[in-house]
């Protein structure tokens, strides 16, 4: 069947993301000085992130927070991204359920990265910032803030975790076409990068650790601030964007979601998705499931425990209410660097606690089954990190087929695995494994974490 677009005009680019602090029911736990365990305040997050992105992290009271011309003006070169019917996908299940996504890879960055980077670019600008530095895993938040510190004239140091550095060089020949200095983590250019070199001079790296390296260029820099691309109330926030016109084109498609579904590292684009969809259940009852579904090697939702955490391997952040496997864990060297974090972002750590979303884990190579048939059926190579969430949609399809019952499920490909090609050479060679962590290993790494609640 041909497949069917659900486009929207440019004037249809929400002028506001959604808050989901606002109207949540349990607000977040408060995000604690390291030093004296007392709620931060904006301005104590000033001295790392630009102001603006710093008062947006704490705002529980506005529901609606505007988003300035500059960035609207930015997001139109590829936004409204499309909503997709998978009618290919479904006859090869053989499915009833009707499966849509919403395709953020069409963005110059090639993923949904872009939509906070432009903003945090932008808003770094405004406040006269020169210089901003950030850590990436798999290079897609590197490439979409490269790109954005372009548009805006800034310079752009980027720390990536070493083994996508090694795994995925066209993702670091994105970032330096764009202009930015990158840099495999963990590096001997910081303290965090020496000191974890000298613990293990084979260390492969962590998003934890590019952060620490990341946070503490920043801090010793002169007119220079952290941005980060996942985990942060700030980040979810600009994803919302995603979900604001997701809500529109299901509308044009005459339906309404049972299921939305994402992938999950920290959780920016899990939020974009399913926020503005989970407003509903939570102000209107609407029963609309929401599924995080997380490497099986990374499982931090599913096996990890809710407690304060720093968010980096060093200790340099504020302390975070979330769900972790402690801020030391070593995640194995999967293909889906943008997963491979110990945590998960407050708010959604929140939410899970209060039975507003569930969980997944997937193994690697179900990923890639699941990659391979979505490309061969709606014929776009997903990202690593997405054929975790069109994974967990198949599944979801085949129940419906089980049943006989035809839900309608809605996934976000949050990016496009065109420069992920070495990750499916390893599929189809039979070369690529699965990662497996008992929970005695689990425990010692979560063990880190408990100490900072004793």
């Amino acid at each position: 069947m041909k497949q069917k677009k659900f486009l929207l005009p440019e004037s249809e680019i929400p002028t506001a993301w959604f808050n989901m602090q606002a109207v949540m029911p349990n607000k977040p736990l408060p995000i604690l000085n390291p030093a004296t365990h007392e709620a931060l305040k904006p301005q104590d997050l000033y001295p790392i992130f630009c102001e603006e992105c710093a008062n947006q992290e704490l705002n529980q009271k506005d529901e609606w927070i505007p988003i300035p011309d500059p960035v609207r003006e930015q997001y139109a070169v590829y936004r409204c991204t499309p909503l997709v019917r998978a009618y290919d996908l479904e006859a090869a299940l053989g499915t009833p359920a009707h499966i849509y996504f919403k395709n953020e890879s069409v963005s110059p960055a090639g993923s949904h990265k872009l939509n906070s980077a432009l903003a945090q670019a932008y808003y770094a600008k405004q406040q006269g910032i020169t210089n901003i530095t950030t850590e990436t895993g798999a290079g897609q938040w590197g490439g979409a803030l490269s790109y954005a510190a372009k548009k805006f004239g800034l310079e752009c140091a980027v720390y990536m975790v070493k083994v996508s550095y090694e795994q995925k060089p066209y993702r670091r020949s994105i970032m330096e076409t764009f202009g930015a200095t990158i840099t495999p983590s963990p590096s001997m250019s910081t303290r965090a990068g020496k000191d974890i070199i000298t613990a293990n001079p084979n260390d492969q790296g962590s998003l934890g650790c590019a952060i620490s390296e990341a946070i503490e260029l920043a801090v010793s820099t002169p007119n220079c601030k952290y941005t980060l691309g996942s985990v942060l109330n700030h980040v979810c926030l600009h994803q919302t964007v995603i979900g604001l016109e997701a809500e529109k084109q299901m509308e044009l498609a005459g339906e309404y979601p049972d299921i939305v579904i994402a992938c999950f590292g920290g959780g920016s684009n899990f939020s974009g998705i399913t926020y503005p969809f989970m407003r509903h259940n939570i102000q209107e009852g609407k029963k609309t499931r929401f599924i995080a579904a997380e490497p099986a090697s990374c499982p931090k939702l599913t096996r990890g425990k809710f407690e304060y955490d720093f968010g980096d391997e060093a200790g340099l952040t504020p302390l975070l209410p979330m769900y972790t496997l402690g801020h030391d864990f070593k995640p194995a060297s999967i293909h889906a660097g943008g997963l491979r974090y110990h945590g998960a972002g407050v708010i959604m750590s929140q939410l899970m606690k209060d039975g507003f979303m569930e969980a997944v884990d997937v193994e690697q190579l179900d990923s890639f089954n699941a990659g391979v048939l979505f490309a061969r059926t709606e014929g776009i190579i997903p990202a690593p990190e997405s054929c975790h969430a069109i994974a967990a949609t198949i599944k979801e399809a085949l129940k419906c087929k089980e049943i006989g019952e035809g839900k309608t499920i809605l996934f976000n490909l949050s990016g496009h695995g065109m420069v992920d090609m070495s990750a499916y050479d390893k599929y189809f060679s039979g070369e690529m494994r699965n990662y497996n962590i008992s929970d005695e290993e689990l425990q010692k790494y979560i063990k880190s974490a408990d100490a900072l609640n004793k």
